[in-house]
C-alpha cells in the first residue's frame, strides 16, 4: 500500500507549505480587517461575510503560491481522460514515484472534514485510480497520483486568526480522512538544511531549524507602493 505521508513529502517542496501558511494566515487577517473597517453589519452577518471573503482571498493566495513553487494547475479545470471538472484551483506536483494533486479547503473546525462540493468530490476519485491514458506529461494526473488538501480552520476565539493548518487526504467515499497531520507535525518529516560548523567536529552535521516566519504582507498594503464554499461560521 502506498505510504501517503512519504508520497506527499516527496512531491511537495517544504517551502511551498511554509509560504502557503504565511499567505493564508495573512489573508484570514485581511478578511477580518476588511469586514471590521468597511462593512456595517450585525455580528451574525459580519461573521458570514468574513467567512466568505476569507475563503476567496485564501483561494486566490493559494493559486498564486502553488504556481510560484512549480505547481501545474489542471488545464481548464478538467481531469484529462475523464468527464470530471473542478471549479477550484488544483495543482499537480510531481514526486519521485507518485505525484500529488494539491487542493485547498477550509475546515469548519480542526480535524473536521471540509464540506463536500463538486470539485472535491471529483478530486477524491483520484485516490482510487486514474486511467493509464492520462500519461501525457508532467502536468497531467498519473495512475499513482493521490489527491491531498492544504487545510485551514479558523480560530473561533481570536478573530482573524487561524487555529490549525493541516495536510489531509480524504477517502474516495468522502466520509473521513485517511491521512491527517497538523502542518507543524508534517513539516518534521522534511530533512532540515545541514550546516557545517568550524572546529574539531566540523565533519558532523548540525541541523539548523528555522525559528521564525515573517508574515506575508500584500504589496498593496506596503508603504509607497463558489461563494457556496460557504463558511457561514
Amino acid at each position: 500500500m502506498i505510504d501517503i505521508r512519504r508520497t506527499i513529502l516527496d512531491a511537495l517542496p517544504k517551502h511551498l507549505l511554509l509560504d502557503l501558511e504565511d499567505r493564508l494566515r495573512a489573508e484570514a487577517l485581511k478578511a477580518h480587517e476588511v469586514v471590521r473597517k468597511e462593512l456595517t453589519l450585525n455580528p451574525k452577518r459580519s461573521r458570514e461575510a468574513e467567512g466568505q471573503i476569507r475563503f476567496r482571498l485564501q483561494e486566490e493566495g493559494y493559486e498564486e503560491v502553488v504556481q510560484l513553487h512549480g505547481g501545474h494547475l489542471l488545464i481548464d479545470g478538467v481531469m484529462l481522460g475523464t468527464d470530471l471538472k473542478v471549479f477550484q484551483p488544483f495543482a499537480r506536483f510531481a514526486g519521485r514515484e507518485s505525484g500529488v494533486i494539491l487542493g485547498f479547503a477550509a475546515m469548519p473546525e480542526r480535524r473536521k472534514i471540509p464540506a463536500k462540493n463538486m470539485s472535491r468530490a471529483a478530486g477524491v476519485t483520484l485516490n482510487v485510480h486514474l486511467q493509464p491514458s492520462l500519461l501525457v506529461d508532467e502536468k497531467s494526473p498519473r495512475p499513482t497520483d493521490i489527491f491531498a488538501l492544504f487545510l485551514t480552520a479558523r480560530d473561533r476565539e481570536r478573530a482573524g486568526m487561524i487555529e490549525e493548518i493541516a495536510i489531509g487526504v480524504i477517502g474516495s467515499d468522502y466520509k473521513d480522512f485517511i491521512f491527517y497531520e497538523s502542518l507543524e507535525k508534517f513539516l518534521g518529516g522534511y530533512a532540515s538544511d545541514p550546516v557545517t560548523p568550524d572546529g574539531p567536529d566540523c565533519g558532523a552535521k548540525i541541523v539548523k531549524l528555522r525559528q521564525t516566519r515573517k508574515i506575508f504582507v500584500p504589496p498593496e498594503t506596503q508603504p509607497d507602493s463558489d461563494i457556496a464554499e460557504g463558511t457561514t461560521d
